[in-house]
């Protein structure tokens, strides 16, 4: 594999590695270091927070010194239309569970392909205005599995510096040449394109971008990359894992934002946001998705899933056509919090159900993440090197099934330890 980037930071791959002095030296001092450190962040309430109810926007959890449960809002969940503890879909699963079993005890080449898994391809392609679909054990392994089975020796991947991690292992996997180009940079975009031109007019070339970006929430300029990908002949990926049930009118994603359904060549998403569980597809052409039935290794070498999760994808994808007031709700939501939020002070941004609040390099993360959960309120804390230093923040999920008056009562917590710690 060949590698060329720029110099902007891969936000979204990052590694711990980046800020602990274990790159060298004997295992045991290794996992010393690492295991020190996960201690602490545990110990202080920043990450593994113990959750002792179902998924939703109140969640009980287990105090951090007394170990009793308390209730906390959930502003920290990719949950966004709330559907993990949807009773329709539940019930969809129970039944599904006592007509298929809890797993297929096998891989979808082989035992692993049920009705249930057909069906939910099906209907996945249906969604994404696509032929056909191609299920994997994770988004994780979905992204892994197609770049690395799709590109070989001489094709070029033109990526987004922002796209997740898991490409980023794909690209490091793969025997392709990936070029990175700054995050949403048109001008970077065409002249990276332009040069993979000027080496290999013929090559296989693929521009791989998200629809919904993790860390900002911002949306890809998709129509401008896909009159570049036309320009110089290559083909376009979309990640929308947030974007599915979060934009659009109907909640289908970034390329109906867009009105451009059936205009990316590869659409690839995940079942671990809006669907609540876990699990990731790739849908495109009939002829790209049997190709990658063969060639994705991490689908092929992995068992099916099982047969719970697919009803529950399956439950999600009705209950959201069947549920527009669902997606207006989450849309009306976000509007009102980034509006009270910019109102008491704070730094952040509106664009999808991810709100980036920002704070200061100086300012403990930590400290502000447990002294807002103390008050009730679950928010994760991101900082370097997931972020740059100078841009770290409070990474806010918002969910439809927030009611005003819990927004309200999240906004006065906001407030409260905003002063407290003179954020605001």
């Amino acid at each position: 594999m060949n590698e060329i980037v720029n110099d902007e930071m891969h936000i979204e791959n990052f590694s711990p590695k980046d800020i602990m002095d274990i790159n060298s030296g004997l295992i045991d001092h290794k996992v010393s270091v690492a295991s020190e450190y996960i201690q602490y962040i545990i110990k202080h309430g920043f990450v593994m927070r113990e959750v002792r109810s179902a998924a939703a926007s109140k969640v009980k959890m287990a105090d951090l010194v007394t170990d009793e449960t308390r209730e906390v809002l959930m502003f920290g969940s990719n949950n966004y239309l709330g559907l993990a503890n949807e009773p329709s879909i539940i019930k969809q699963v129970v039944e599904a569970v006592k007509e298929f079993g809890i797993g297929c005890g096998g891989p979808p080449l082989l035992n692993g392909t049920t009705s249930l898994h057909k069906k939910l391809e099906k209907k996945l392609a249906e969604f994404k205005k696509c032929d056909d679909a191609i299920l994997f054990s994770s988004g994780y392994s979905a992204n892994v599995g197609w770049v690395t089975g799709l590109l070989s020796k001489g094709d070029y991947l033109v990526y987004d510096n922002q796209n997740h991690a898991s490409l980023h292992d794909g690209i490091k996997m793969g025997d392709f040449t990936g070029i990175g180009f700054a995050h949403n940079d048109l001008v970077q975009l065409e002249e990276k394109l332009q040069f993979v031109r000027e080496q290999d007019p013929d090559a296989n070339v693929i521009t791989a971008v998200e629809g919904v970006y993790s860390m900002d929430g911002d949306i890809s300029p998709l129509p401008a990359i896909k009159r570049l990908c036309l320009n110089y002949n290559s083909m376009l990926f979309i990640d929308d894992a947030h974007g599915v049930g979060v934009v659009g009118k109907t909640g289908k994603g970034t390329t109906e934002h867009y009105n451009m359904d059936g205009q990316v060549d590869i659409v690839m998403g995940t079942f671990s946001k809006t669907f609540g569980v876990t699990g990731g597809y790739i849908a495109g052409s009939q002829q790209m998705i049997d190709y990658l039935r063969l060639f994705a290794r991490s689908h092929m070498f992995s068992a099916s899933l099982p047969p719970s999760v697919i009803a529950a994808v399956l439950g999600g994808i009705e209950f959201i056509e069947k549920n527009p007031g669902r997606i207006k709700q989450l849309h009306e939501n976000v509007a009102y919090f980034v509006e009270g939020l910019n109102t008491l002070g704070f730094e952040t941004t509106n664009h999808t159900a991810i709100i980036p609040v920002f704070l200061a390099e100086e300012v403990d993360i930590m400290t502000v993440v447990k002294e807002l959960y103390n008050e009730g309120i679950f928010v994760n804390g991101v900082e370097y090197p997931a972020v740059p230093k100078n841009r770290h923040r409070l990474r806010v999920s918002m969910m439809s099934t927030f009611s005003r008056e819990e927004l309200d009562f999240a906004l006065s917590v906001f407030e409260k330890v905003g002063k407290k710690l003179n954020l605001i």
